[in-house]
Formats: C-alpha cells, structure tokens, sequence
C-alpha cells in the first residue's frame, strides 16, 4: 500500500477514534440523559443549511419547525445533543418553565454567551453584547431611559403615526390591499423609533431634502440600516468598505449616515441641555440625561451602540409581532369581532384611545401576548454553562431526574418548546387570547427573555403594538384576501400559508396578504 494513503488512512482512523471517545466520554458526563446523538452540532452555521438527517443533524430551523415534538419523544422538557464530530461541545435544550426560571436567575452559573454577540458592536459596546460589570454599566445607564413618560410619547407617536397611515395613504378608501402586511408594519416601527426613539418625527410622504454635510437624510439612512441589519452583520469590513456593488455601497453610506446624525444629535443635546425637556423624553435623551454618573459615564461609541441595539431590538421585533398579530385577526374574525367590541366599549364616544385607556385594553394586551406565545420573536435563547453544576426536573408523569449540566456545555432555552408545552399551556397550538385573561404561567413565557437580562423595552414595544393595533381594528375589519390560486383551500391549509415564518434575527413571516376593509 502506498505510503501516503497508509498515513492518510491511519490519521483519520486516529481521528476518528478519538472523536468517538470524546462523544462517548460526552455523553457519560449528561448520565446519557435522553437527546439526540448526531455527527454534526446544533450550534454552528454549517448544519443549518442541512435538512434534517436522523443521526446526522437535526436539520435547519427543526426549533421552530417542531416546537415541542422533541421534547414529547424523549419524554422530559429538557434534552440533550451531543455531536461525534464536527462541533462536540454538549448542548442542552430547555422547555421546562422550572429549569428556565432557575438558569436565567442565576446569572453566575448559567451566563449570557457574549462571544455570540460581538458582531453586534460595530457601532460601540452595548447591553445586549456585554456581561458582568460592563452589562451592570450599560443598564444602570439605559434602563431609566425606558420610562412611564417614554411610554406615554411611545402611544402618542404611534397614535399620530397611524393618523398620518390613515388621512395622508389610505384616506377614505373602502377598501385597502397589501401584497405583505410587513410593507405596512415595518414602516410603522420605524417611524415610531424615529420619533419615540431618537426624537425625529417622519411622515409617511416625507420628502425632506439631504441636510448639509450628510448624503442621505435621516428616515433613509434609518430605514436603510433597519433593512439591511443582517446583511452588514454576515459581511465583514473590509468587504463592506470595497463595497463591490451598489448595494453593498448603500449600506455602507446608510450605517455610516446613521452614526454621524447619531453623533450630531449627541452634540446638540449637550449644547441644548435642559433646554426644552419634553422633547427629551425619548430614548435618546433619556439615554444622555441618565449618562451624568461619572463612575458609569457612556463614551458617545456606547450611546450609540447601545442606541443602535434600541433600534435593532425595536424595530423589527414590533413590525413582525404586529404583522402576526393581524395576521392571526384576519384568520380568526371571531376574535377579531370580540377585541373590536372591547375597543368600542372602552372608546365608548367614538374618541381615539388614549395612554390612559391602556390598562382597560385588556383584550387587546391579551391577543398581543397570544401571538407572542405562539410566533415568539426569537426560537432560541443561548445560555452558557461556566461550571458543573445539574438541575432537577420533572416530567408531565411526575417523574423527577437530575440533569448533570458540564462546565463549558451550551444551553438553548427552546421558546417554541416552551410556548406550546401542554403542560403549561392547553391546546396549546389554537389562538385563544381569552387564556391571558385569567391566572396564566407566567414562567412559562418567554417573548422578552426573563431575569435580570430580560429585555428592557418590553413595555416600549407592547404599547406601541397595542396602540397601532387598536387603532387598526377600530376603523378596519381585517381580512385574508380570497385568491384564485388557492380556491377549495382548507382553513389549516390557508393558516399554514398565511402563518408561514422562518427565523431570522427574529422570527419572520414570508408572506401575509391582507385587506382592510373600513367599518
């Protein structure tokens, strides 16, 4: 035998042995707790572009895809993947409220993997990419800035947001069709994060002329990089500044224009402080008046990359909720008629809703959180093991098992496992908003994550949806268009093609055509 294929044929026998013995020894340190044993990781990008191949990798988006399905086979809310080859390190997913609660509790033992998230610090350090006392720094700077009063600009811009959507596009029309109901919502997020987030106002048929020393203005630089978020952050630098197309030079222009209106409006706060405060009441000026603490001081790179993650975390996640919340409407007029009725009675003199009826939308908030249970805006959220330590679980029989939980293993917290566990949540894949009207498992929801890393603009983000919500229903009734191509269809066949989503930076739905029809 030729020599060379000798040594060839020997090193992969040696690599192949030892790999075997890392699965084996891998395996023996989760006490072969019941999971997958596959040859490629659930972890990397590789594997996701395969199918699901038994043995071989669980396949591309099976989070989403299976939802609880997994957990259900191997009999416990929490299970294992351990690779044999390519990727070895353990991973753990996570569906059992109890456990869920304990990891993002304890910070300590169960930390944020930051490493993931460096490619989010283009613009400067943040909250979202940072751990222990610079996160501490980061949120004792940005979480007064998620204030009642923001909250009250955020109803109140997403109020006259609608009215310009309503008076300036739609006008009276009887009727109004969208090919995608994002080509709607997406333009709404964006518009209330410019105003209630960097306190610049933008209609929908805003023509503002470039200022002096920019390329671009404001509402297309913003709109640009909240498009284009994905595509900067697979596309390294040095690719970006050659910027080989004229796509690629648009967004380079688009995120360079964002950081330097961001840098203008830095300057002019300060030169402007205590000057005019309402005006101050968004994010951005609450970010400024609370970095005065000269022990936690923000350079103006972390203002505006924590800005930026406001913006990323904000935009998309609203427009997308909303449209599957309109979506779900649209499938469901039963629901629909009920949550329109609640409006009425709570705008009982045919007046607009205010920031003060918010509380009394109860139905509302309960159909919002009904589409954030079943297309929650994230499938996964990564956690880190930084020693050996177990958990204790317990199944729907009330069998109970410890989980030994190795040092340096990863964990996913499985949202879509979670969300449509029937332990927590009866038939848990029908719409029924009505189940958060009463006594619901609170740990057992997980749109915003959960702990002291749990998302601060929750409340920013819920009154903004249920504010363009209400204000959608109470003048429109909102329909699924009929379609020749799809005559004959079943309900569930059209649900699953109008609900159809892939996850992205987070959940994204591909196409929901809708019509509204005015009352």
């Amino acid at each position: 035998m030729d020599s060379r294929l000798f040594l060839a044929l020997a090193v992969s026998a040696l690599v192949a042995l030892r790999s075997w013995m890392r699965f084996r020894r891998a395996v023996h340190a989760v006490s072969n707790h019941p999971g997958y044993r596959t040859l490629l990781n659930t972890l990397g990008p590789i594997e996701n572009f395969f199918p699901r191949i038994p043995y071989v990798t669980p396949g591309a988006f099976h989070m989403w895809t299976r939802k609880h399905r997994d957990f259900e086979e191997h009999g416990w809310d929490v299970i294992t993947y351990v690779a044999a080859f390519i990727g070895s390190k353990t991973n753990f997913y996570v569906a059992d409220a109890e456990a869920i609660k304990e990891i993002t509790t304890h910070r300590s033992r169960f930390p944020k993997p930051v490493e993931q998230y460096r490619v989010l610090t283009f613009f400067g350090g943040n909250i979202v990419a940072s751990e222990g006392d610079e996160w501490k720094r980061y949120r004792k700077i940005a979480a007064p800035a998620f204030s009642e009063r923001n909250n009250r600009l955020v109803w109140d811009e997403t109020r006259l947001v609608m009215q310009d959507l309503f008076a300036h596009v739609w006008g009276d029309r009887a009727e109004v069709r969208v090919a995608h109901a994002v080509d709607i919502t997406l333009p709404i997020a964006l518009f209330v994060i410019g105003s209630a987030g960097f306190g610049r106002r933008i209609a929908w048929r805003d023509e503002d002329a470039v200022p002096p020393g920019h390329t671009l203005t404001f509402k297309e630089a913003l709109h640009t990089v909240s498009e284009h978020v994905f595509v900067r952050l697979l596309i390294p630098d040095w690719l970006l500044r050659a910027a080989p197309t004229a796509r690629l030079a648009r967004i380079r222009d688009a995120f360079a224009e964002l950081e330097l209106y961001m840098h203008e409006m830095i300057a002019a706060r300060r030169a402007g402080a205590g000057a005019d405060k309402e005006a101050r009441d968004d994010l951005f000026g609450g970010l400024l008046d609370a970095n005065d603490d000269d022990d936690a001081r923000l350079q103006d790179s972390e203002l505006i990359g924590n800005m930026f993650i406001f913006m990323l975390a904000g935009h998309e996640t609203s427009a997308h909720t909303l449209c599957y919340m309109l979506a779900l409407l649209a499938m469901h007029p039963e629901e629909q008629e009920k949550l329109y009725e609640s409006i009425k009675e709570v705008c009982r003199d045919g007046r607009l809703p205010e920031y003060e009826d918010l509380r009394s939308l109860s139905y509302c908030e309960a159909v919002l959180y009904e589409t954030l249970r079943m297309f929650p805006p994230v499938h996964s959220i990564p956690k880190s093991v930084a020693e050996d330590t177990a958990i204790t679980i317990t199944n729907a029989a009330g069998a109970r098992t410890t989980v030994p939980m190795p040092k340096g293993s990863s964990i996913s917290l499985h949202t879509p496992g979670l969300h449509y566990n029937p332990r927590y949540w009866a038939d848990p894949h029908t719409f029924r908003p009505a189940r958060f009207l009463a006594d619901w498992p609170r740990d057992a929801f997980l749109p915003f994550s959960a702990g002291p890393r749990a998302c601060l603009g929750r409340r920013f983000s819920e009154t903004e949806i249920v504010a363009a919500a209400a204000m959608l229903v109470l003048r429109y009734r909102v329909e699924v268009p009929p379609d020749p191509r799809f005559v004959g269809e079943s309900w569930q066949a059209r649900f699953e093609r109008v609900m159809q989503s892939r996850p992205g930076v987070t959940m994204t739905p591909l196409h929901v055509p809708l019509v509204f029809k005015l009352r």
